[in-house]
This record gives C-alpha cells, sequence and structure tokens, in this order.
C-alpha cells in the first residue's frame, strides 16, 4: 500500500512542478529551453525528492537548467505546498535525465542497421 501512495505522490509532483515551471517561473533560460520533467522519485519518509529533468541541447545547457533550477529549489518548493497536500514538502533535488537523448541515440543505430540491410537486400535482387 505505500507502494501505491508514493507513486500517487511521485505523480503529484511531478504534474505540479511542471506547471510551476511553465507558468510561474519566469527565467528565459528556463523557459525557452525545451525542458521536461522526465520523473520523480521521493523518498519514504518524503524527506527529499529527486527530480528527473531532460533538457535538449548541449552540455552548457543543461548545466545552467540545472544550475537555476537549483537556484529556485527554495520558490518551487513553496509553491508546490501550496498545491499539494502532504504533511511536509520534500527537498527537491534536480538530476539530468539522459535517458530520452540515450533513447533517440539507441533509435538511430537500430534504424541506420535497418537501412544498411534493404540496401544489401536490393543490391542482392539487383544481381
Amino acid at each position: 500500500m505505500a507502494s501505491h501512495r508514493s507513486e500517487k505522490i511521485n505523480g503529484q509532483i511531478q504534474r505540479e512542478l511542471s506547471l510551476i515551471i511553465i507558468h510561474k517561473m519566469k527565467d528565459s533560460r528556463i523557459t525557452d529551453s525545451n525542458l521536461s520533467i522526465t520523473s520523480v522519485k521521493a523518498t519514504t519518509d518524503l524527506k527529499t525528492a529527486t527530480v528527473y529533468v531532460s533538457v535538449f541541447g548541449d552540455e552548457a545547457q543543461k548545466k545552467a537548467v540545472i544550475e537555476l533550477l537549483n537556484n529556485a529549489k527554495s520558490f518551487l518548493r513553496s509553491s508546490l505546498g501550496q498545491v499539494i497536500k502532504v504533511h511536509s514538502v520534500p527537498a527537491l533535488v534536480f538530476e539530468i535525465d539522459d535517458s530520452v537523448e540515450y533513447g533517440m541515440h539507441i533509435e538511430s543505430i537500430l534504424k541506420d542497421i535497418e537501412d544498411k540491410k534493404k540496401l544489401k537486400e536490393s543490391n542482392e535482387e539487383d544481381s
């Protein structure tokens, strides 16, 4: 039962934090970046929540966005406390999530393999 509760809280933090970043943060470096909160993992005692963020861009952009989010932790946590109903709002820890880019990289490799296979098959048919 505790697992279901933590999943529910993680999802609620993810949704509400996304809305807060979109609607309340004024920094153009955040709003102009392709930022997406991919997941949230709160500890069972709800003391801390690790927020995984996907940012499309180079490493400098990723580091800048994480730095901005870390600088806005208190604002984000207090805004989160206004919309979610938990005893105490967890401290936020932001980390880069490269899984989306990794997935796109794997997809491009698989597409390249498929294209090579089709090219080989068409060359064999022509022979």
